[in-house]
């Protein structure tokens, strides 16, 4: 259940801390934002939320996400996936991803057609290893925001 920014700003760490977890699961960032409250506005919150990350805490992350294609068990990334359905070019498209960065796909889905994020996903394939880390860390913080959006509302 979403949480009023008025309610996100008094609440109990306890209670805030699990949200923000699912939103993006970097100890750093959860604390971060955390440790700024109370928020003058959502955009206050959206700022302080757009926090870079290091390539470890990219990692972290992205070790918590779904690959792009199969079908999430449920929570944030059932909805942001829903319209991926070609699963066989995606499963051939992951493992090349993976063989050559040693982790997963890692885009905002949301909104997005699955053939959309197969294009994505091959034109990024050209990238080295550290620029592609730095677009993955884009990404997340594109999918924890838009996670945040749901989670704290006006």
């Amino acid at each position: 259940m979403p949480l009023t920014l008025s309610d996100f700003n008094t609440a109990d760490a306890g209670v805030v801390r699990p949200i923000l977890t699912a939103c993006l699961d970097v100890p750093r960032w959860v604390e971060a934002i955390l440790d700024h409250r109370p928020y003058s506005s959502r955009e206050a919150l959206e700022a302080a939320a757009d926090l870079p990350l290091s390539s470890d805490e990219i990692r972290q992350a992205m070790a918590a996400h779904p690959r792009i294609g199969e079908k999430p068990s449920g929570g944030w990334a059932r909805a942001e996936q829903s319209g991926v359905d070609n699963a066989e070019a995606f499963a051939a498209a992951n493992a090349e991803y993976e063989a050559k960065f040693g982790h997963v796909y890692l885009v905002c889905a949301s909104g997005r057609s699955g053939d959309e994020l197969l294009k994505v996903l091959r034109e990024r394939l050209d990238n080295d290893p550290a620029t592609e880390l730095a677009v993955a860390g884009r990404e997340l913080l594109k999918i924890a925001g838009l996670r945040l959006a749901k989670a704290v509302t006006p």
